[in-house]
């Protein structure tokens, strides 16, 4: 997630395809003291109109223009704009990342995201009751204890087929070390193994993570372009960075 808000947030399954050198496993370790715990609440915060608009940026305006739109107000994600199509976009915080990912408190953290109809439905409350229990007070270890409950107890739905989102927005910061990253589509599956979509191999565009407390395995493409249509910087330079 990462949603991930690759997760998400945002990308966990980038690891997964690269050698990490010394330098970035030292960078990685010193983010771990960045972001100990939860900051202010208030940091995690958006202007209504301003979160309305990244959420948008997600995807293309031909899909985004008629999607449901969500916020977060002082409980949760809550209903800014109805939509018509059933997409549905929002704006993730870091608590949507890996549980050991170092930027998981990560105040900064705005992934911009669209989903389709059935990840609307299937991916989506994850999400939102992550987002609830973080705004009670829960800690990791409690949101943690409370999503696998509420899988045990059928209260939040496996992937459905054919779930999946767009994050094509420029404007979005997915983490302390990649910043936008790149754009990409990104697909849920129950829990599989990612050599069925042919995933993480040499010269394979596909990209997995597995997302064990999610209970699903996320498999991310990366594409060309913004959502604004404008190009994108090619995979090459991001992947020799890591």
């Amino acid at each position: 997630m990462n949603r991930g808000m690759v997760k998400v947030i945002a990308l966990r399954g980038l690891a997964s395809v690269v050698v990490l050198s010394s330098a970035c496993q030292a960078q990685a370790q010193g983010a771990k003291t960045l972001y100990p715990s939860m900051a202010p609440v208030g940091q995690y915060m958006m202007e209504r109109q301003a979160e309305i608009a990244l959420a948008r940026s997600a995807a293309p305006e031909s899909l985004s223009r008629d999607a449901e739109i969500l916020v977060i107000g002082q409980h949760g994600y809550e209903t800014a704009v109805k939509g018509k199509n059933g997409f549905m976009c929002l704006v993730e915080r870091s608590w949507t990342a890996g549980i050991e990912d170092p930027d998981f408190w990560n105040p900064k953290i705005r992934a911009a995201i669209c989903f389709n109809p059935a990840a609307a439905r299937s991916y989506v409350p994850i999400t939102v009751k992550k987002t609830e229990l973080i705004l009670a007070g829960s800690s990791k270890a409690q949101m943690v204890e409370h999503i696998n409950a509420a899988f045990e107890k059928k209260e939040l739905p496996m992937p459905e087929s054919g779930a999946m989102c767009y994050m094509l927005s420029s404007q979005s910061y997915l983490n302390d070390r990649d910043g936008h990253w790149h754009p990409h589509l990104m697909f849920f599956v129950p829990q599989t193994d990612a050599a069925t979509w042919g995933a993480d191999l040499p010269g394979s565009p596909i990209l997995a993570s597995a997302d064990t407390l999610d209970r699903m395995t996320v498999f991310l493409v990366p594409v060309g372009q913004w959502s604004d249509g404008t190009a994108a910087p090619p995979m090459e330079p991001f992947m020799k960075n890591d």
